[in-house]
């Protein structure tokens, strides 16, 4: 069996091609188009070898990830290597119990804008903010992860190829990245429905009706903190594929891609031409 200078062993020959493999839909450049994909590949690649990145990237691209399937905490799958057995894959993340995610919904249900974006099926940027000051990370800054193919280090191109499925995966459903942690999108969307309604912000900048006779004191004084005063996030829209995240999905798999998936980039592209004509 081969290894390298560093003691590592390398498969010499290319891998078995895979006949309905899963392959990104990136075949140059960067992998993820969405802010919470590209977070995902972001920790990968400042956590992780670039060369074993880069060939897990390559097997990603080629297809040779037969299948993989996501649980609360755990993903596993199979890649084709060289070799005519598949190689399993384990990557494990802490998934949080029902106290955690009792405080983490409440927080996210407080918030009118964070509440309609997850039920319009949107992940609002500071969604990270929140599970932060709760100190529930949302994104994982290390990974367990292990390989059945004779290759010691980590991750192996095996590990890597399925890293790169997975944020494309979460590119597709921004609900994959809060299933990780333990919840599925229909006990999300359930348990915020079934919060109280949140209440109206107070405006920062509103004061009370006061005679100015009264005022002329502190008539100059704001009535907050300028320190306290942040910008407010832009408006929420929803996506044109909205009916597809909303609706349970069907069972049906096309070359073991969900249907959802083949149908999701067709629903983009009619968005976007209605917006233009």
């Amino acid at each position: 069996m081969p290894v390298d200078p560093e003691g590592r062993w390398f498969e010499t020959t290319g891998p078995i091609r895979v006949d309905g493999g899963i392959a990104v839909r990136a075949q140059r450049g960067k992998i993820g188009e969405q802010w919470w994909s590209r977070r995902f590949v972001d920790i990968l690649e400042r956590t992780c070898a670039p060369g074993r990145l880069a060939r897990g990237r390559a097997y990603a691209r080629k297809g040779q990830v037969i299948d993989f399937e996501l649980t609360p905490g755990t993903v596993t799958g199979r890649v084709q290597g060289s070799r005519p057995t598949p190689y399993g894959v384990t990557i494990r993340i802490p998934a949080y119990d029902e106290t955690q995610w009792t405080r983490a919904l409440a927080a996210l249900g407080s918030q009118a804008l964070y509440r309609a974006a997850l039920l319009a099926g949107e992940m609002p940027h500071e969604i990270v903010d929140v599970f932060d000051e709760l100190e529930l990370p949302l994104f994982p800054s290390a990974l367990d992860m292990s390989c059945t193919c004779p290759d010691w280090g980590v991750p192996c191109k095996h590990l890597s190829a399925v890293l790169y499925v997975l944020a494309e995966a979460f590119d597709d459903d921004p609900f994959l990245v809060l299933a990780w942690r333990g919840r599925q999108r229909e006990e999300i969307l359930s348990a915020l429905r079934g919060l109280p309604e949140p209440t109206e912000a107070v405006d920062p900048l509103a004061v009370d009706e006061v005679a100015l006779e009264d005022r002329l004191g502190d008539f100059y004084t704001p009535a907050i903190s300028l320190s306290r005063l942040r910008e407010r996030p832009a408006r929420v829209t929803a996506p044109p594929e909205l009916l597809l995240r909303v609706l349970d999905p069907p069972r049906v798999r096309v070359r073991a891609i969900p249907l959802t998936d083949i149908l999701r980039p067709a629903y983009r592209d009619l968005g976007g031409t209605s917006t233009t004509d």
